[in-house]
């Protein structure tokens, strides 16, 4: 029978280390510890559980099944002591503890504004922010890996909660040499003329690309898909094409008149920002407090960096 009580604390937090870096080495350097004692701790610890915990393949550490299990174990278990430890800090009137972010690219542009703040509010809590695409954010969804996740459209599907946090404006945006820049109440079919400049399929700004084709019947001219804001932006400052981005990726660029915002008949195309956890999850106290920080100071503070000329009438 396995005695799982009899493993120390410590034994758990070097195997997860180890699952998660892969390398008794790296995970020795991380805990401060001799390979030679992180060898005999998870061999100790192997002997409790009675069964392999990881293969070693080349350098690197593959986990067997039950020493996936265990990982799962190990984070159940800290993430309820974390939690443990937040609520001790809430009854004594001190927020701090542990906050992890996974947001969509465009959340790059006004979410370290926003930490900065919460963070010189809430100087006991520790934030990390995880910018990546939106299948990757929707993977650590699924996978649970952080405590909230923004994206720019809500995930479809159950299991899911989604709170609206912000207007998200959805903007044609062009070089100031365009034809068409400074005119007023262009018709979209204006811009089937144009090569157009698409994000890649699956993102956030691509489906709802996606959903205006259908919904108007048109048909634009994609003359390239590209995986960053940054590269959109940098191909319609060249004059490659126009292109479609969320007003908060075009601050700088309108500020110093790079690019414009061409006035096309139904835009901005006003998608939401939203706040995301996995339905039923309880959320921790450090997220509830960035929660309700991120619909208040956070939401004014993220509209105060439009870029000139804009203000919540134009959401």
């Amino acid at each position: 029978m396995i005695k799982i009580r009899n493993a120390t604390f410590r034994q758990l937090q070097l195997f997860e280390s180890i699952a998660r870096n892969g390398s008794f080495t790296e995970a020795a350097e991380e805990l401060h510890l001799t390979q030679p004692t992180v060898s005999m701790q998870v061999k100790k610890l192997t002997s409790i559980i009675g069964m392999p915990l990881y293969e070693q393949i080349g350098k690197r550490i593959a986990l067997t099944t039950v020493g996936q299990e265990l990982l799962k174990t190990c984070k159940s278990v800290f993430a309820s002591l974390d939690e443990f430890q937040m609520t001790v800090a809430d009854i004594k009137g001190v927020k701090m503890g542990n906050l992890d972010i996974s947001g969509v690219t465009t959340t790059e542009y006004f979410a370290p504004r926003i930490l900065g703040s919460f963070c010189k509010k809430y100087p006991g809590i520790n934030v990390a922010l995880e910018v990546t695409n939106r299948s990757r954010v929707l993977e650590r969804l699924d996978d649970n890996l952080d405590d909230i996740y923004i994206v720019g459209q809500a995930p479809t599907g159950s299991g899911i909660k989604a709170i609206p946090f912000l207007t998200n404006p959805l903007v044609i945006l062009a070089s100031p040499n365009h034809p068409l820049a400074g005119k007023t109440d262009i018709p979209v079919e204006a811009l089937t003329r144009d090569n157009f400049i698409m994000r890649e399929p699956g993102c956030g700004t691509f489906l709802t690309m996606d959903r205006m084709i259908k919904d108007r019947s048109v048909q634009f001219r994609s003359s390239m898909a590209l995986g960053s804001n940054e590269a959109i932006k940098q191909a319609v400052i060249g004059e490659l094409g126009i292109s479609i981005l969320s007003i908060y990726a075009l601050v700088h660029e309108i500020n110093s008149s790079e690019l414009v915002v061409l006035d096309v008949e139904g835009f901005p195309l006003n998608d939401k920002w939203y706040l995301c956890f996995p339905e039923g999850k309880k959320p921790s106290v450090v997220t509830e407090v960035f929660t309700e920080y991120m619909l208040s100071e956070g939401r004014q503070l993220t509209l105060s960096s439009l870029p000139r000329g804009w203000n919540g009438e134009n959401e």
